[in-house]
């Protein structure tokens, strides 16, 4: 099968194009590729599928020719990747399959709108974040409190005063299972200066990644809340680059570079 590789911020993808969904993506094949050793490695696999030909979200369609079909890098499925969709976008704009401006992506999370900048930038609308109260986690035996912030996907966005660098993020974090069934994406973020804060983050199904876009959302959420506001611009410093959001009253935007770095043929 052809591929083609991409990063935003170090968060990286391959990116499988399957316009007639004829790909047998089986969890196993899909931790295959993502493997750093075995495979091509990633942190996920961007399936690129004709919207009209996934039953998941043909109700898309109207709005969006392409569906973003975003698996971890343990082949498990999720319903959205901030820097995953703008990775997508570019790709489809430099395959040709979509025009530059703005245009809308299908994904499990419903429809993102994404714009693509003279300056190489992409922005993505991610919808507004939903606060569902507070819980714990606990890393390497310290707890920490945080935001239950639903993006499409759960997140727990800790803000704490250890400084992140020195975090121990090889295992995964402790989390309440009854609060998050399906597992859960946990930032735990430094609030420095105003509006900065500085982030890493555990995903769900892929471990401690350099960069995670629905994360730096809910992290802006969690500063922005530690800071007794809800709207604002916020600069999220993530292990791989820099992420700029803004929340707003209705939504919330995510922006950063996105790049297309390999293309080739995979036999696995």
């Amino acid at each position: 099968m052809r591929f083609l590789k991409g990063h935003g911020t170090d968060n990286d993808f391959v990116i499988l194009p399957d316009p007639d969904n004829e790909l047998d993506l089986a969890p196993a094949r899909v931790a295959a590729v993502c493997d750093r050793r075995a495979g091509i490695g990633a942190d996920g696999v961007l399936h690129v599928v004709r919207t009209k030909l996934s039953q998941e979200v043909a109700d898309q369609a109207d709005r969006a020719e392409w569906f973003m079909d975003y698996r971890n890098a343990d082949g498990s499925i999720a319903e959205m990747c901030g820097n995953g969709v703008r990775v997508f976008a570019r790709y489809l704009v430099e395959a040709g399959l979509a025009e530059p401006g703005e245009f809308a992506v299908a994904t499990r999370g419903g429809p993102k709108l994404v714009r693509l900048a003279a300056d190489g930038d992409v922005t993505v609308d991610m919808g507004k974040p939903v606060v569902l109260g507070s819980s714990t986690t606990t890393v390497s035996g310290q707890e920490y409190t945080g935001l239950h912030v639903d993006m499409g996907n759960p997140h727990l966005a800790c803000v704490i005063g250890d400084p992140v660098a020195h975090l121990d993020l090889t295992h995964q974090p402790a989390f309440d299972p009854a609060v998050f069934p399906n597992g859960v994406n946990i930032e735990l973020l430094n609030a420095v200066g105003t509006h900065r804060a500085l982030m890493r983050v555990y995903e769900r199904g892929s471990g401690e990644t350099r960069s995670c876009g629905t994360g730096a959302v809910a992290t802006a959420v969690a500063a922005a809340h530690l800071a007794g506001e809800d709207t604002g611009t916020w600069t999220v410093e993530v292990p791989g680059g820099i992420l700029t959001v803004t929340l707003d009253e209705r939504t919330s935007y995510l922006a950063g570079p996105a790049a297309i770095i390999a293309s080739g043929e995979l036999t696995l």
